[in-house]
């Protein structure tokens, strides 16, 4: 037995790394290491600390990035990809390397992903301040700008002498394996704390095995969950990403063949259930089909299974109109399982789904109900089919281009995206075959995720195919991990549609009664910038700026295919399958074809204006927002 007065002499730097590549994970006798590695762009105030202790132990892979919030989004997808059992640490240098972290760290926390930051922060002996980038305030010796993760971050920390250590890392861990309180955590590290010695306790670097429990729910809570279920007429599953993340996948599945509950899913619980699963109506929501929003509308049972209720999710709490509505909410979090003042049932999807089936053993949906839920599922695939087969001219639709890459890809492929229209558009289109299939980071929606999570996706399942649909506008929010995938070995398939400018956002304007203002990439006209002044499609390739975006992606190494026509853009998803490394297919595509929303979003609308377009938005908006509920 080690004798727990042993000691060795580390710099802080490296017995963080020798602690980190020693922390592993186990659930249902499944053992993992927790870390894959660490990203990083080294400065002045991480090279000689954390980057040397990397170059000391190479067994924990370093991987160099290209932008700081980047690699955050890759280490934040692989995490998505591998059920929160396993993520990345991220190191940056002091200053604006650090707060480049900052936005996706932000997401991360939001879609509780776990993510290690080990930003590093200005001197802790404080003689030669104000150091390069450092931010100086009257009031206070100890803040810096590592002070900003705080409200991002699930744990907060900065090491200011080296014992400390021995305390924040296995408390940074718990936060990080927990599936109900994970998301971003930061540990700062002074440049000078980073490179000083200390005698750490040789046990403090053994193994450690962080075990994710399966909670079980209380039993009484359990046994009046089945009797909501026994008493309801038209119950329905609102499954989110927590079912995923549990590997509830397959429960599910039998929770709605013995009992003919239908099934809708929010933008993380996209693919719990294959598409054409009896029952399964898909997107839900602001972003919803109409299948599932038609159950939603008049069911008198929410049975939500690991989501968090997003305002897309409820339509801003228009979704649920019977008068009877009640909420089951299983969820590992009793935050989450709190809300709409429903039955919180507080446990492990998979565990509880499987109890709650043995004391629902006995129900079933009416018969009437059970066909209602299949017809409107198969009337809304054949909606899907028509516009996957529509043919738009002379630039293609989105919704026929989203199309080609759902059936042209193979089931077990990861269609990853986040911001702008596709995100509403897949939601409602996209026919996922199997769990994984879908990736949509829309919890924060953040532009640029896209091409860094598509990295991250691709390096969790390497064997995977990985299609990156983005809009040209998140393409330009971030792009440089292109470079990064093709330095790694790791392919991407990048579909880019371009349609000059903010897609989304101009519909939303145009909806609000602003003309799609400040949302085009075009010229100024009379020293004002154009809104849209008609809606065929030919109006968004006029007066553009001379960007070329698929020179950008051949420039960083990327094989590319600039399409014109459908026709075009098929032929280059066949031939993107057989390419050596990370390939660009770009397509300009219609900005004005929209695919039909089934629900509603509240987006406050000027209440004064001069506009008549602004004034009839706002009449619609005030007759809309009274549907708006309150669930006591």
């Amino acid at each position: 037995m080690e004798n727990e007065h042993n000691t060795v002499r580390l710099t802080v730097a490296q017995a963080t790394i020798l602690f980190l590549k020693n922390q592993y994970v186990s659930r249902d006798g499944i053992e993992m290491p927790f870390f894959a590695g660490c990203f990083g762009i080294f400065g002045h105030g991480n090279l000689a600390g954390i980057g040397q202790a990397l170059q000391e132990y190479p067994d924990f892979r370093y991987y160099l990035c290209r932008n700081e919030q980047g690699m955050v989004h890759t280490a934040a997808a692989y995490a998505k990809v591998k059920d929160r059992m396993q993520t990345f640490v991220c190191t940056t240098s002091v200053g604006p390397g650090a707060t480049n972290m900052i936005t996706a760290a932000a997401g991360a926390t939001i879609n509780r992903l776990p993510v290690l930051l080990l930003p590093a922060d200005t001197f802790a002996r404080r003689n030669v301040a104000p150091v390069l980038q450092q931010l100086e305030v009257e009031y206070s010796q100890d803040i810096s700008v590592n002070d900003a993760f705080k409200p991002v971050c699930r744990f907060w920390d900065r090491i200011n002498r080296p014992d400390q250590l021995l305390m924040s890392l296995p408390a940074a861990m718990r936060v990080l394996t927990s599936p109900s309180e994970t998301g971003a955590v930061c540990v700062a590290m002074p440049q000078d704390v980073q490179t000083e010695a200390f005698d750490f306790p040789v046990r403090f670097f053994n193994k450690r095995i962080w075990r994710v429990p399966r909670l079980r729910a209380d039993q009484s809570i359990l046994h009046e969950a089945a009797a909501l279920i026994q008493q309801s007429s038209r119950p329905l599953l609102l499954v989110g990403g927590g079912a995923i993340y549990s590997g509830a996948t397959d429960i599910l599945k039998t929770f709605m063949d013995k009992t003919g509950i239908p099934e809708v899913e929010t933008q993380a619980g996209k693919g719990a259930v294959p598409y054409n699963f009896p029952g399964a109506l898909g997107a839900v929501g602001t972003t919803g089909t109409s299948a599932a929003n038609r159950l939603a509308v008049s069911s008198d049972l929410i049975i939500a299974v690991g989501t968090r209720y997003s305002d897309f999710t409820t339509a801003s709490k228009t979704q649920f109109q019977a008068d009877n509505i009640r909420f089951i909410n299983i969820n590992i979090a009793d935050f989450d399982a709190q809300k709409h003042f429903g039955l919180a049932v507080v446990g492990d999807a998979k565990v509880v789904l499987e109890e709650l089936l043995e004391l629902v053993s006995n129900y079933s949906v009416p018969a009437g109900y059970r066909q209602e839920s299949l017809q409107l599922q198969r009337l809304w695939d054949l909606e899907v089919q028509r516009i996957y087969d529509v043919r738009l001219s002379p630039l293609p639709s989105q919704g026929e281009l989203l199309g080609a890459v759902n059936e042209l890809s193979s089931a077990d492929a990861i269609m990853v995206s986040a911001a702008g229209s596709v995100p509403g558009d897949a939601h409602k289109l996209w026919r996922a075959r199997s769990t994984k299939n879908y990736h949509m980071e829309y919890g924060y929606s953040c532009m640029g995720y896209e091409i860094a999570g598509g990295l991250g996706i691709k390096m969790a399942a390497p064997e995977r195919d990985v299609y990156v649909i983005v809009g040209d506008g998140s393409f330009l929010m971030m792009n440089q991990e292109i470079v990064t995938s093709i330095q790694e070995g790791f392919k991407l398939i990048v579909v880019l549609f371009n349609n000059h400018g903010f897609k989304s956002i101009g519909a939303l304007s145009r909806s609000l009664g602003s003309s799609g203002f400040g949302t085009r990439y075009v010229y100024p006209e009379n020293n004002q910038l154009p809104g849209d002044k008609t809606t065929v499609s030919t109006d968004n390739t006029n007066n553009v700026l001379p960007v070329d975006l698929a020179l950008c992606c051949r420039s960083y190494g990327a094989i590319v295919f600039d399409c014109t026509t459908y026709d075009d853009f098929v032929d280059a998803m066949e031939k993107a399958k057989h390419t050596d490394r990370t390939t660009c297919i770009h397509i300009v595509n219609d900005r004005y074809s929209d695919i039909a929303g089934h629900s509603w979003w509240d987006t406050p609308i000027a209440e004064v204006s001069t506009m008549d377009s602004v004034k009839k938005a706002r009449a619609q908006w005030e007759e809309k927002r009274t549907k708006e509920r309150f669930f006591f």
